[in-house]
C-alpha cells in the first residue's frame, strides 16, 4: 500500500474515534440536561462510530500495515439547544462523508481496488448516517420550541438499541 493511502486510512481511523468522542460528549450534554432518550441515541451513535474505527483498524492490520495512534482533541461540550446539537451532528456527518469520499478517490487514483471496495461500505453507511440525523433535524424543526414535541422525540430516540 502506498504511503499516501496508508496515511489517509490512518487519518480516517482517527476521525472515527473523534466522531465517537464527539457523540459521547453530546450524550453527556443530553444526560445532564434530562433528555435520557436523546442521550441514548447519541451513546448508540458513539458505539457505532467506534465500530467504524475498528473496521479501519482491522483493515490496516489485514493489509500488514502498522496502526498508529494520535491524541484526540476534546470535543465541544455545551450547546444552546437540542436542535443545535443535531445541527452540529449533521455538519459532522457531512464532514465525515466528504473525508471518506476523498479517501475513496485516493484509493482509485492509486489503483488500490481492494481498498476502494472496502470503502464502499462506508460510502453507503454515510448516506444512512446523514439521512438519520437530517430526519431528526426535520422533526426538531417541526417541533420548534414546543416542549411536548421535543419530549416526544426524546422518548422515540430512547428506543434505539
Amino acid at each position: 500500500m502506498k504511503t499516501t493511502l496508508k496515511t489517509a486510512l490512518q487519518e480516517q481511523f482517527l476521525a472515527e474515534y473523534e466522531s465517537s468522542y464527539l457523540y459521547l460528549a453530546m450524550a453527556a450534554y443530553f444526560d445532564q440536561s434530562g433528555f435520557s432518550g436523546l442521550a441514548n441515541w447519541m451513546k448508540q451513535q458513539a458505539k457505532e462510530e467506534l465500530a467504524h474505527a475498528m473496521k479501519y483498524y482491522d483493515y490496516l492490520i489485514s493489509r500488514k500495515e502498522t496502526v498508529t495512534f494520535a491524541a484526540i482533541a476534546a470535543p465541544k461540550a455545551n450547546w444552546k439547544s437540542v436542535k443545535a446539537v443535531f445541527e452540529d451532528a449533521y455538519k459532522h456527518e457531512q464532514k465525515i462523508t466528504a473525508s471518506i469520499g476523498k479517501l475513496a478517490d485516493v484509493a482509485l487514483d492509486q489503483k488500490d481496488h481492494a481498498t476502494y471496495a472496502f470503502l464502499q461500505w462506508f460510502v453507503t453507511e454515510q448516506t444512512e448516517e446523514e439521512n438519520q440525523v437530517e430526519d431528526i433535524l426535520h422533526k426538531l424543526q417541526l417541533a420548534g420550541d414546543n416542549t411536548v414535541g421535543i419530549l416526544m422525540l426524546d422518548r422515540e430516540l430512547g428506543s434505539r438499541a
